[in-house]
């Protein structure tokens, strides 16, 4: 009995370990630790609804992993295919922590905790500050 449900909590894990985050990523949502800790009254939250439905943006951070263990972040316009801002990394994924570190010397730049991966969402927060989170949504 005891074996049976081993296999279980096992094959029930599968999936989570079996996602890659190898692909092309858009940044949907980006929190400091100062807007997590930021209580919004109701005039802000109704301003902000507000200036958002009028906001027509054209601009996009990506950031893509591509399966040579490179990747590369920055901001891209529409209908543009060269992106601004650009920065080549190398990155390497170890249990849940994401390592992105310096193309040339090696060094590791940042180092992120992922929260949740699934096919099409990604979500992280700094191996540091637990209260900076980043979400993106698959692109590719």
């Amino acid at each position: 009995m005891k074996m049976i449900i081993a296999c279980v909590g096992v094959m029930a894990a599968w999936p989570a370990v079996a996602q890659s985050v190898v692909g092309t990523w858009q940044q949907t949502d980006r929190k400091t630790c100062f807007q997590n800790q930021m209580k919004e009254s109701d005039t802000e939250k109704e301003l902000e609804s507000m200036m958002g439905s009028h906001a027509q943006s054209t601009v996009a951070k990506l950031i893509v992993f591509k399966k040579d263990g490179s990747g590369q972040e920055g901001i891209f316009e529409a209908g543009k295919k060269k992106g601004n801002d650009k920065n080549d990394f190398q990155y390497k994924v170890q249990g849940q922590e994401l390592q992105l570190t310096d193309k040339k010397s090696g060094i590791i730049i940042q180092r992120f905790i992922i929260d949740e991966l699934t096919e099409n969402s990604l979500k992280i927060h700094d191996a540091v500050k637990d209260c900076e989170t980043r979400t993106f949504v698959r692109a590719k």
